[in-house]
């Protein structure tokens, strides 16, 4: 069997063997001070704020070879946990060791330490994810910028530079570059390729493997469910050349391009709402899972609707995007296992990628939800949330299919509305004018936007009435759901923002008497369209004053909601997921590998 690489040897040993690890390999001595840290009891309510779930997926639909090219795949997804590390902060590694060591050898504080350690790995770092990234070990405050820029770099110098040196610019805004100082001190760039070159070879390799794998005659022969990996292969070695390259676009495309297969992947630089200076910067993560073909298929149909809704929006025609690709294939996977960005914290139910214009200029976006995911959180956390807060009249209404179709149509939106745009006479992107604005003004966009498309749905016969108001209801508890991941989380601003809004509508109310929520179903529809138009026009114009007052309005917690939130204090506000594949890290092995 393959072992993994050097550098995951810290994440995979870990189990608190760690022990073994000497001072001098630990990095013990530098870096933080462990002995500063929060109390160990409020640390053991935080960690309780995770329920921890196991998720499986069915291993009997895969051949000999299609498991084996997984175990493959797996393990560079747990590359893109070494990289996504170090993106947060440039002292993640030797922290990290600091806490194996202590982990393993100090017996007075072994629990403790054990917990410090377990909570370094849900949070990726020693800030807590949910607590607006108040340090829980040490004293540091987390930088603006994490590790994608020097830590003392301001807004105010980054701009100046860009002013001062146009033929930087680009590179500076780029997705796939580092900010760093010379020796001289002066702002200079370094592609990701060269950054992280050793991680990046190590995934390669392994998804050139994978590939061959799965494309081996000899091997294609065994695989009798029906998939074919041609356009897999393609993807993964084209994402293994773009690693080196740094070059992402046409792995992107090939990458829209996949199909017929069992074994979903995605896998690269993408989100950047780990940049809190800018929101430029691409973080690494990887999503690998098993499809459902026959859920895909169903909700596939949808993606024929994608041009009607476009033109119903509720803006004046010129911000209408209608030349955007319509492809959009839509997968339904079991995640087998997640590595890098999306692991940290808040784990994500669904995603629609890829966020470069150009693509989906050219192809559109593909959709990816995670069913095992998204059930986990339905039943722990959802559900209870609910049943807590809602009317009971209005309980019936929550069903996990609406709720997971709201999480369908959130996607959808996602490629939907202004997104290449010209400001001032130039051409550019919503992202690039509303900076780290866009990020929560673009997921409430895309909760609203999802309901306003389900009214369209109606109207076309898809869907029923019925089944558009028991929409409405899910999205309640949904607020709950995500303003507890905190409020300066991208998720957790945008449900408040549209908590605030639909209220000020009159779409909701509490009830002072019984301590519980209405969703009015006949106000709702005029109310979604009002957010619907004027988040889409916020982006239209790529107005960053006007994007600043809409979120200084409406991304406010009222006094109402404190009390709410401490009344869900006992649901857990997140899974940790424990992953069947994580056996492809420790030394599981498969027969034939």
């Amino acid at each position: 069997m393959r072992t993994t690489i050097r550098s995951l040897r810290v994440l995979v040993i870990v189990a608190l063997g760690a022990a073994s690890l000497s001072c001098s390999d630990s990095g013990a001595g530098k870096g933080e001070d462990l002995t500063k840290h929060i109390p160990h009891e409020q640390l053991k309510e935080q960690l309780a704020r995770y329920a921890e779930v196991k998720i499986s997926y069915d291993e009997s639909v895969l051949s000999q070879p299609e498991r084996v090219a997984l175990q493959r795949i797996v393990q560079a997804a747990a590359v893109m946990d070494e990289i996504f590390l170090r993106q947060v902060w440039e002292g993640n590694e030797d922290l990290r060791q600091q806490l194996v060591y202590a982990a393993g050898s100090d017996a007075e504080n072994k629990e403790l330490m054990a917990d410090l350690y377990h909570f370094f790995r849900i949070n990726f770092g020693p800030w807590t994810r949910l607590e607006h990234d108040a340090p829980f070990v040490g004293n540091v405050e987390k930088p603006s910028g994490a590790g994608y820029y020097p830590t003392d770099i301001t807004k105010e110098e980054f701009e100046k530079f860009c002013e001062e040196n146009p033929d930087q610019d680009e590179a500076m805004r780029g997705f796939f570059t580092r900010v760093v100082r010379d020796e001289d001190g002066k702002l200079q760039t370094e592609p990701y390729n060269k950054v992280y070159g050793e991680f990046l070879a190590e995934a390669s390799q392994l998804l050139i493997e994978a590939a061959e794998i799965l494309t081996t005659p000899s091997n294609r022969e065994l695989i009798t469910n029906g998939a074919d990996y041609t356009t897999l292969a393609t993807y993964l070695r084209s994402r293994a050349a773009a690693f080196s390259s740094n070059d992402y676009f046409q792995s992107d495309m090939d990458w829209m391009d996949v199909e017929d297969n069992i074994i979903d992947v995605t896998i690269g630089p993408y989100e950047t709402y780990e940049d809190g200076l800018n929101g430029y910067k691409a973080a690494f993560e990887g999503f690998i899972g098993i499809r459902h073909p026959a859920d895909s298929a169903v909700l596939a149909d949808l993606k024929n609707f994608l041009p009607g809704m476009e033109n119903n929006l509720p803006i004046p025609d010129e911000h209408k995007n209608m030349d955007r690709g319509t492809e959009s294939p839509i997968s339904v996977v079991d995640v087998v296992y997640v590595g890098g960005d999306s692991k940290a914290g808040v784990q994500t139910i669904a995603f629609n990628l890829p966020n470069d214009e150009r693509v989906r200029e050219a192809k559109g976006s593909k959709k990816v939800m995670l069913k095992n995911i998204s059930l986990a959180k339905y039943d722990r956390i959802l559900a209870p949330i609910a049943h807590e807060i809602l009317d009971e009249s209005q309980l019936p209404a929550i069903n996990f299919d609406s709720y997971f179709t709201n999480v369908l149509m959130h996607e959808l939106a996602h490629g939907l509305g202004p997104g290449k745009i010209v400001v001032d006479g130039r051409e550019t992107t919503v992202s690039r004018e509303l900076k780290t604005l866009y990020a929560p003004l673009e997921e409430a966009k895309a909760d609203i936007m999802g309901l306003y498309n389900k009214a369209f749905l109606v109207d076309q016969g898809y869907i029923t009435a019925e089944e558009l108001e028991k929409s409405y209801v899910c999205l309640l508890p949904g607020f709950f759901r995500a303003i507890r991941f905190g409020t300066n989380e991208a998720h957790g601003r945008a449900n408040l923002m549209e908590y605030n809004y639909l209220k000020e509508k009159g779409a909701i109310s509490l009830n002072p008497e019984t301590d519980r929520y209405t969703v009015h179903l006949d106000k709702m529809p005029e109310a979604i369209q009002a957010m619907t138009r004027d988040l889409c026009m916020i982006q239209a114009l790529g107005n960053y004053e006007n994007a600043e007052e809409f979120i200084a309005k409406y991304a406010v917690v009222p006094d109402e909601l404190e009390g709410m939130l401490e009344k869900l204090s006992s649901i857990p506000t997140d899974i940790e997921p424990v992953y069947d594949a994580e056996d492809f890290l420790t030394g599981g092995t498969l027969s034939g590998s």
